[in-house]
Formats: C-alpha cells, structure tokens, sequence
C-alpha cells in the first residue's frame, strides 16, 4: 500500500515538473507546411490565450526567417502579469530590416494620417467610441506616425492594428506582403462616403480587369492594374498625390476665373479670412501636408503617375486622362465657389449669424456635421461629399461617380442652396 501511494505520488510529482518546465523553458522547434520556425514559451502560452495571433505569426515570412516574438517586443514579457512590459512596435522597429521602405513610408501622406485628423476642428467633437475607441475617424487615420505615449494610450484602448503604421497594411501577425499588393488592402479606408476610390476602381475597367485576371478569365500576362501598380510603383512606399485630399494649391492658376474661385475655396476652409489673407490654419495645412504648395511639389508626384500610366499607355494619353480630372476640378470649383459666396453673403447681412468660434464671418467647411445650419450642411456636404466623387471619379475613371455621384449632385446643391438663402433672406426682411 506504502509502495503504491509512493508511486503514485512519484508521477504527479514528475508530472508538475514537465508542466512547469513546458511553460517557462522554450519550446521544440515546430515544423510548418513552408519549412521549420523557431518556437517559445511565447507561443506555447498565446496557443491558449490568442491562437490566431499564433497562427499568423506562423503562416509569416518572420517565422520563416527566425524573426521572433522577442525580436519586435522585447523578452520583458514572461507572464500574464507582465504583460504590459510587452513592448509596441513602432515604425523605427520596423526600420531594423526594412530602412528603405520605412524612410520612403515617412515621405508619404499616409504618415501624416494622424496629424490631418487631429488638424481637423470637428475631430475634437466625436463621440469616445469613435475617436479613442477607433471605430470612426482614427480606425483610419491611425495609419499615420504617432508618439510613444499616443501608440500606448491607443494599446490601453484596445487598438486592434495600425499602432506601428505598418501594420495597417501589413496586417499582424502575418506581415504579408502579398495582401498589402492587393487593392481589397485599400478597401478599409479608401470607400464611402467622401473618397470612395474603391468602389470607383473596382467598377472601372482597371478593376473589372484585376478581378477578371484574378479569376482566371484573363491571362496572368494581362494589363490589370492595381491601385499599389499606380500608386505605389516599384512598391515604393511614399504616397502622395498631386492635387492633395482637398484638391486646392499654390500657385494660383493663370485663368482668372478659376483663381478667384479658388481662393473662396481657401477662405471657406479656414486658410484665406475674408480679406484673402493668411490665416493660422494655414500653418496645420502645411503640418499635415493638405496641399500641394508650390509648383514643384504638384509636379513631381504628377509625373510619376505618368510613369506609372505609360507601363499600358501612350504618355499622349495618360497626361490627357490627367488633365481631364484637372478640369473637373476647375469645373466643379466653380459651383463649389458660387454656393461659398451665397452663404457667405448671408453672414455679411446679418441674414445668418457668425456662429461661436468661427475665425471669421464665413462659412467654415472643415465643421463638417458640426456645421450649425440647413444651408451650411449642405454647403459642407457639397465640398466633401460631391465634390470630392466628380473629381476622384474622373482620375479613377469612373463614369458614374464622376457625373452622377459627383457632377450632377453638385448642380443640384447650388440650387438647393439659392432657393434656401432667398427663403431666407424673405423670412429676414432682406
């Protein structure tokens, strides 16, 4: 009976020893289907804890080339009480392998995501769950470089992805390559409802063609670019567009007409006050990079798309495509300019009141929902929304977006907007 007892106990007690050696002594190597990864203590607890984060990790090109947990979060971490002292990868522990492609990352817009979000003066104004909790503007604009404190502020919140940048592209724990190549990457942020480029590139002939190469309907050999092909050539990493999100620049145009209508666009967005002088928004403008600023500035990323477009095209063709949603642009500032003036003459007589905090007495578009009245809702919906589809839909060669979606609701805005300032100014006695 003793003999038994002691045997019994001689087992569990060899049985707690390997429990405890399998939770603090570092794992066997693991064979994979793509070859052998080396294996921790980290992925023997997050197999119970996040087993999806193991199995990315897994499937990944890190694990393949013997680049670690630790090697992204440090080997502070050794239990669930430590977890914090996990640390968070930033761009710079990106840049250890991947320099090249961190430094062209900095010279881009996506960088400075989080700084135009936070520039923007109705940002302040959302509800937590969308700001801190990243289900509105940040789950996008998180993309953009941010401090230590802010990228652990957003890990407190429960921030799913985007704190190191690069993974809201290259999604953790993969890290793929291949899926930050392929447009649906895009589709998070670029859609709805003021720049819905995926919805104008998929239904584009350069979308309906990627797909139908995907399918195998066409050939792996066939012309079907992707927005990284143009956007992205060679895969370099520095985004950047000619005309900016806002679609305004310096220097002013030579048309006249055009010039002037610009610069009603300027002082509707805070940048030009009423006498057309500087103002100190245009400062966040240029932090955030808004607008092209110089001739040079506008240039450069307009001859790199032609690049891009003479991989399919004659350069005669791709810079004709270009200069037509150049002329949208012209065209679609001049109703965006008339519905500007109408409602800030409303302010000049009294017919509206400036509302509280307004740098100056006319109409502000980056407000957005915040905006006060009927007519100036309208007046940001026409900026933003309409406007933004007649001439992102053109450079994306989406018909329908262009006119119907953007052109023709543009139209329809101004006159909404003339008959709601008359009405207005009757029930003002002027």
């Amino acid at each position: 009976m003793v003999r038994r007892l002691f045997l019994v106990l001689a087992v569990a007690l060899a049985a707690a020893v390997a429990l405890r050696h399998s939770r603090t002594a570092p794992a066997q190597e693991e064979t994979g289907e793509k070859g052998k990864a080396k294996a921790s203590s980290c992925v023997m607890c997050h197999k119970s804890i996040s087993p999806g984060v193991v199995a990315d990790w897994q499937a990944s090109k890190h694990a393949q080339n013997d680049v670690d947990c630790a090697t992204c979060h440090g080997d502070d971490h050794k239990s669930a009480s430590s977890a914090e002292k996990a640390r968070i990868p930033t761009p710079e522990t990106c840049a250890e392998c991947h320099e090249e492609r961190v430094a062209q990352f900095r010279k881009g817009k996506h960088a400075l995501a989080w700084v135009a979000m936070k520039a923007m003066p109705m940002a302040h104004a959302q509800p937590v769950a969308l700001m801190d909790g990243m289900k509105g503007c940040g789950g996008c604009h998180k993309i953009g470089l941010k401090s230590e404190q802010e990228m652990k502020d957003l890990r407190r919140e429960g921030a799913g992805y985007g704190l190191a940048s690069c993974d809201a592209c290259h999604t953790r724990h993969t890290f793929s390559a291949a899926e930050a190549r392929d447009p649906a990457a895009c589709r998070t942020c670029h859609m709805g409802f003021d720049h819905p480029q995926w919805e104008m590139y998929s239904s584009s002939k350069h979308g309906v063609r990627h797909e139908l190469r995907k399918d195998g309907v066409l050939p792996a050999t066939a012309a079907a670019p992707t927005c990284q092909q143009c956007h992205m050539p060679e895969g370099d990493h520095a985004v950047i567009t000619s005309w900016g999100f806002l679609a305004v620049r310096l220097p002013m145009p030579e048309d006249k007409a055009w010039a002037a209508d610009r610069a009603t666009i300027l002082q509707g967005l805070g940048v030009l006050d009423p006498e057309g002088k500087p103002t100190a928004r245009l400062e966040a403008v240029k932090a955030a990079n808004l607008a092209r600023l110089t001739e040079e500035e506008w240039k450069a990323p307009r001859e790199r798309m032609v690049k891009a477009c003479r991989e399919c095209h004659s350069e005669r063709f791709a810079r004709g495509e270009l200069g037509k949603g150049d002329d949208m642009i012209r065209q679609a500032d001049r109703l965006m300019a008339e519905a500007l003036r109408e409602v800030a003459a409303l302010y000049r007589d009294g017919v509206l009141a400036k509302p509280a905090g307004y740098a100056a007495a006319f109409p502000d578009l980056l407000q957005f929902h915040e905006s006060p009245t009927p007519i100036e809702q309208k007046l940001w919906t026409m900026f933003l929304e309409h406007r933004m589809r007649a001439f992102q839909g053109t450079f994306h060669a989406s018909p329908d977006y262009a006119l119907w979606y953007g052109w023709s609701e543009l139209v329809r805005d101004l006159t909404e907007i003339r008959a709601e300032a008359k009405d207005l100014r009757e029930k003002a006695g002027k």
